[in-house]
C-alpha cells in the first residue's frame, strides 16, 4: 500500500472511531428517591444578595436532569431555626425542621469569599480608572437526611475569578458591589454550582 493510501486509510479509521454513538450517563443521585427535598438559603460570608443568588442557581442546575422532583424553600437559616427554636443547624434543628415542613432531606450550603485581591488600572493621562478584584471562594453543600440529621452526600468546589464592580473606601478600603449578583458575581458562582452539581446532571459518553 502506498504511503498516500495508507494515510487516508488511517484518517477513515480514526473517523469512524470519533463516531461512535453517544450515550447519556444518568445522574449518579437521583434525587426523586429523597423526595420531599428541603432547600435552607446558602449562607454566604459576603454582604448583598450572593447567598440566595447562589441558592437558586445550585437548584437549577441541579434539577435540570432530574425530571419531576419535589422541592420546597425553606428560607434562610436563620429564620429556618428560629421557626424551630433551635439555635443552630445540628441534628435536633435538622429533625425539627424536617417535621415541620415535611421533608425527607434538605440542602444546606455555605459560600466562603476570601482573599481579595484588588487590582486597579490606571489608563495613561490619568484620565480614567477602573478597579476589580481576584477572588478565591469555595462551595460547599450537603444533602442531610431530617430523620437522623446524617449527610447523604457532600460536594465542595474551589475557584478564582476576577470580579469587577468594586468601590473604593475612606481610608484605602474597597468593597464589591453586590447589590446587583447577577453582574458582579455571576462568573465566579456558575463556576462553583457547575462543579459542585456534577452528582445531578447527566453526562454523555462515546461508545
Amino acid at each position: 500500500m502506498k504511503y498516500g493510501a495508507m494515510l487516508a486509510t488511517a484518517a477513515v479509521g480514526a473517523i469512524a472511531l470519533g463516531c461512535g454513538t453517544r450515550v447519556m450517563i444518568p445522574p449518579r443521585i437521583d434525587l426523586t428517591q429523597h423526595e420531599i427535598v428541603g432547600v435552607l438559603e446558602f449562607t454566604a460570608s459576603s454582604e448583598g444578595d450572593l447567598g440566595p443568588y447562589a441558592t437558586r442557581r445550585f437548584i437549577d442546575v441541579a434539577r435540570r436532569d432530574q425530571g419531576l422532583v419535589r422541592i420546597t424553600d425553606l428560607g434562610s437559616q436563620t429564620k429556618a431555626l428560629q421557626d424551630v427554636g433551635r439555635p443552630r443547624l445540628d441534628a435536633a434543628a435538622i429533625q425539627a425542621l424536617g417535621e415541620r415542613n415535611g421533608v425527607q432531606t434538605l440542602f444546606a450550603g455555605q459560600l466562603e469569599i476570601s482573599d481579595v485581591r484588588p487590582v486597579v488600572r490606571i489608563d495613561p493621562g490619568l484620565l480614567r480608572s477602573s478597579v476589580a478584584a481576584d477572588v478565591d471562594a469555595t462551595l460547599s453543600v450537603q444533602l442531610i437526611e431530617t430523620a437522623s440529621g446524617a449527610s447523604l452526600w457532600s460536594g465542595s468546589a474551589r475557584t478564582t475569578r476576577r470580579v469587577g464592580h468594586v468601590r473604593i473606601l475612606g481610608g484605602g478600603d474597597f468593597a464589591f458591589d453586590a447589590e446587583d449578583p447577577n453582574r458582579a458575581y455571576a462568573d465566579l458562582v456558575e463556576a462553583l454550582v457547575y462543579q459542585v452539581t456534577r452528582d445531578f446532571r447527566a453526562s454523555w459518553e462515546r461508545r
